[in-house]
């Protein structure tokens, strides 16, 4: 995979986690800046997506009554699935890289 079409996959993993968190994506149509700001800033998200989910649990457990169960299960899903995410980048980031140093010079 060469790394303008893993910057576009990326790009457009990060519009759709954006649309799908009811956010605009800032560097999804300008294809301005590098590639690990851009990965870290998705690891960032991610992260603070667990942590939500968790808090949410955390109130419902606790008997919050302004926390529905629907939310709290969604919002886990959410976390969930942009785990996974991460977690897929990641394997292909490093069959990519491994493919690279193979490679005869």
């Amino acid at each position: 995979m060469s790394a303008p079409a893993i910057q576009a996959a990326l790009q457009q993993m990060q519009a759709l986690s954006a649309q799908a968190a009811g956010q605009t994506s800032p560097d999804a149509s300008n294809g301005t800046g590098d590639f690990a700001g851009a990965f870290e800033a998705s690891l960032t998200r991610i992260n603070a997506m667990q942590q939500s989910a968790a808090k949410q649990t955390a109130a419902f457990q606790a008997g919050d009554p302004d926390v529905a169960l629907n939310d709290v299960m969604i919002d886990m899903q959410k976390a969930s699935v942009a785990f996974e995410m991460g977690v897929q980048t990641r394997n292909r980031l490093v069959n990519a890289y491994k493919e690279v140093m193979g490679m005869q010079i």
